[in-house]
């Protein structure tokens, strides 16, 4: 397939890395902006693996920088696509650092976890259509030039009136079995719903193991249910009804996360079907001393509840933990995983 459009990844990490390897591989013009030391990993070639065994190598990923987007011929080096896959920590920055690609037409496209973030590129650029994404998997590292889709799940592209055919076709030429491509037109409650699965990641970080150890002890999951509580009173409250992203509906979750261990390891096999080695990006930023998107994540929840007069106790207490290992990091205070019954405890006391 070929396409004549321009696509770039601004903060190719694990996630852009991925999407560019794959834009790339489909022969698609894509660029990528990134750190020094991903562009070192990736000057050979990436090679693309997932979970269910797929996999395709690419052999050239192009590289560009900010100071780059004026070639020789004093042409600005503008996009049809640009790709913001920076954290929400770091959105205020790209904001300002992705101009030189932003031309009269460029689609800016937010992927951002959580809540809130794509506000801040609007109000940069008004006259650009910005739409979000959502990514619903994980990406890690096994080696050097190697990117792992860990977990199952769409990247869906918003859509709106006006670009409705540009994106449904962006979405049909992306689409692979290595990385499923859909688009809606109802994204605010795809973030909610994106949201309620996230809430995992602050217990992941907090519990400091891999994601599949930590589903298998019920008092972490007891607590990661207690978080999606709240966040379903908050849903509820303002009328969104959100979509079906696993193969149990949203308000049920919480109930299957609270089953014993031996009936929840017979219903919930899909969860578990995640490499036993995937850990969430909150713990990666925690453990390489990173601040988190905490704000974004449990913090849209605490927020969106006090304006409707909802306390959300449960992930005020986990934000409160995640905040203390980021000064704990400042200070190079070792880390200590939080064990699922002390974990449960503290959760349990913010409700009393």
């Amino acid at each position: 397939m070929n396409t004549h459009h321009t696509h770039i990844i601004f903060g190719a990490g694990l996630i852009g890395g991925f999407l560019g390897g794959i834009l790339t591989s489909l022969d698609i013009t894509t660029k990528l902006v990134c750190r020094p030391s991903t562009k070192k990993k990736l000057n050979n070639g990436l090679k693309l693996t997932d979970y269910l065994g797929n996999a395709t190598t690419v052999d050239t990923i192009d590289f560009i920088e900010p100071q780059d987007a004026v070639d020789k011929n004093q042409k600005a080096i503008q996009c049809d696509f640009l790709w913001i896959t920076v954290k929400c920590t770091g959105i205020e920055q790209a904001s300002k650092d992705i101009t030189p690609f932003v031309g009269p037409d460029t689609i800016l496209l937010c992927c951002q976890n959580g809540l809130g973030s794509d506000t801040i590129i609007r109000e940069k650029f008004p006259e650009n259509p910005v739409l979000r994404v959502m990514v619903p998997f994980n990406v890690a590292e096994p080696n050097p030039g190697h990117l792992h889709r860990g977990s199952e799940g769409k990247l869906t592209i918003e859509i709106d009136d006006k670009h409705n055919l540009a994106i449904e076709t962006l979405a049909a030429n992306m689409n692979t079995p290595l990385m499923p491509v859909d688009t809606t037109m109802e994204m605010r409650a795809l973030l909610w719903a994106k949201l309620q699965l996230n809430l995992g990641n602050s217990v992941n970080a907090l519990a400091n193991i891999p994601v599949k150890k930590m589903l298998e002890q019920r008092y972490y999951r007891l607590v990661i249910a207690a978080l999606m509580k709240e966040l379903l009173l908050v849903t509820n409250s303002l009328h969104i009804t959100l979509p079906k992203l696993t193969a149990l509906p949203a308000k049920y979750i919480p109930f299957v996360l609270s089953l014993p261990n031996f009936l929840f390891n017979l219903v919930a096999n899909k969860m578990l079907a995640i490499d036993p080695t995937v850990r969430t990006s909150m713990w990666w930023d925690l453990s390489q001393g990173k601040k988190t998107e905490i704000d974004y994540l449990n913090g849209s929840i605490v927020n969106s509840g006090k304006t409707i007069g909802t306390a959300s106790p449960v992930n005020t207490t986990i934000i409160n933990l995640i905040k203390q290992i980021e000064k704990d990091n400042e200070l190079n205070i070792p880390r200590k995983g939080i064990s699922s019954q002390e974990l449960y405890k503290k959760v349990k006391a913010s409700k009393a």
